[in-house]
């Protein structure tokens, strides 16, 4: 609802400030010199709240959402070293398609327009654009908009708060079972790559992900406390990470062999600097080992599964795969299916009896 109120200045001119108070939106103030410019205004305001329009209007008119994303681009990108180029070539997208809308223009319905144009989209790779990749787009725009709101001002309000995701498919999870776990360590021990089979028993034992077991380097190791300190996750939080048993034993034997103990662990034949390139060696072994569907992420979920399967909760496979909720590995709940049933069965017969 909108209120006009006259006011009169020391020189006796005439002033008319004019308020609009919606349910859920902030007060929204203007001071006009017409009465009839006073009203116009609080009608369109309060369209435009209800409408989901309304933002700080000065600020807003002046910059585009373009000028948005290259100023979020050029100030907060540099500050996310490890999705940056994903994130900037995604807000480039919304560049692209929306760049030249003012803020004050950007409605829920425009950006869930563009979304759903997102969703019927093809990938460079010509398959149709996932749900989980068009929650990755809206959540680099969702973030930009926010700085620009609690930071820089440009907004009152973000129109993502109205607009709804897709809905994510449930996580994949694809393990190995017994027989298939030792023809991949079978066919990884015959390869020629000499660290593959190091490689491949770190992530079965470890549940490291591609990136942190190829990025490793000896001085994250702690061979004597059986550990492996990870100072770069993609979670962006350090994690300490148990090496034990086989894996332990590997490490420990390739590090006498190497004599040397400094650099990545797992090198580049032609640059010590740079980490080996695992894909080659990687295909070889699953062809050798006639293993099917199975990424090296997968790794990482074997790993999980192996956990759970030997009575490790939920929370205790978060924490070793560095995981910051339990949503992630909700996934893996039913393979634990058999170890709560002997669970009940055990507290049931103390009860009752057998």
């Amino acid at each position: 609802m909108a209120y006009i109120q006259e006011r009169k200045t020391d020189n006796g001119a005439t002033h008319f400030r004019v308020q609009v108070r919606l349910k859920g939106h902030p007060t929204a103030t203007a001071t006009f010199d017409r009465k009839t410019d006073a009203k116009l205004w609080a009608q369109q305001t309060e369209a435009a709240m209800r409408e989901g329009r309304h933002f700080k209007t000065a600020e807003a008119k002046k910059h585009t959402l373009g000028a948005l994303i290259d100023r979020y681009i050029e100030n907060v990108i540099p500050t996310k070293p490890k999705n940056g180029s994903s994130t900037t070539a995604q807000l480039l997208w919304w560049k692209k398609q929306i760049g030249y809308c003012l803020l004050s223009d950007l409605t829920p319905a425009l950006i869930a327009e563009q979304r759903d144009i997102l969703l019927k989209g093809k990938t460079i790779k010509g398959t149709i654009r996932s749900p989980s990749t068009v929650v990755r787009y809206l959540a680099a725009l969702s973030h930009a908009i926010t700085i620009a709101t609690k930071e820089w001002g440009w907004l009152e309000d973000s129109p993502m708060r109205k607009v709804t995701k897709p809905t994510e498919p449930r996580g994949r999870v694809r393990f190995l079972d017994d027989s298939e776990r030792e023809a991949l360590l079978a066919s990884s021990k015959g390869s020629s790559n000499p660290y593959l089979y190091i490689v491949v028993v770190l992530a079965l034992s470890t549940g490291m992900r591609q990136g942190e077991l190829m990025n490793l380097r000896w001085e994250n190791i702690d061979i004597f406390k059986g550990k492996i300190i990870l100072h770069e996750t993609k979670n962006g939080e350090r994690r300490v990470v148990a090496l034990r048993g086989h894996a332990l034993e590997l490490v420990q034997s390739y590090g006498l062999t190497k004599g040397q103990i400094f650099g990545l662990l797992f090198p580049s034949k032609d640059d010590a600097d740079k980490p080996m390139d695992l894909r080659f060696p990687w295909e070889q072994a699953l062809k050798k080992g006639n293993i099917s569907n199975f990424r090296f992420h997968d790794c990482r979920h074997s790993c999980a599964s192996y956990l759970l399967m030997n009575g490790a909760s939920l929370a205790e496979i978060a924490e070793v795969l560095g995981h910051k909720t339990l949503s992630m590995v909700k996934r893996y709940a039913h393979l634990s299916e058999s170890h709560t049933s002997n669970v009940v069965e055990k507290m049931n017969q103390k009860l009752f009896g057998a």
